[in-house]
């Protein structure tokens, strides 16, 4: 199925979660956060499967001033 992470096409399988995703695209486990189709994902929900179509947002934090 086709999603779109930071306005990129992916293509995942249909039992992909954000954890896995996240994981095979290389963000680190710490320092984002996640938005699924506008709405902020608390890390306790990233087992959530995605869907067809999902937006996913995914913002590395920045140390720094």
């Amino acid at each position: 199925m086709k999603i779109t992470v930071n306005d990129e096409a992916v293509e995942v399988d249909d039992e992909t979660t954000v954890a896995a995703l996240l994981d095979r695209l290389g963000f680190p486990p710490k320092g984002i956060a996640v938005a699924v189709d506008w709405s902020v994902l608390p890390r306790s929900q990233w087992q959530t499967t995605l869907t067809e179509g999902a937006r996913v947002e995914v913002v590395t934090a920045v140390q720094g001033g």
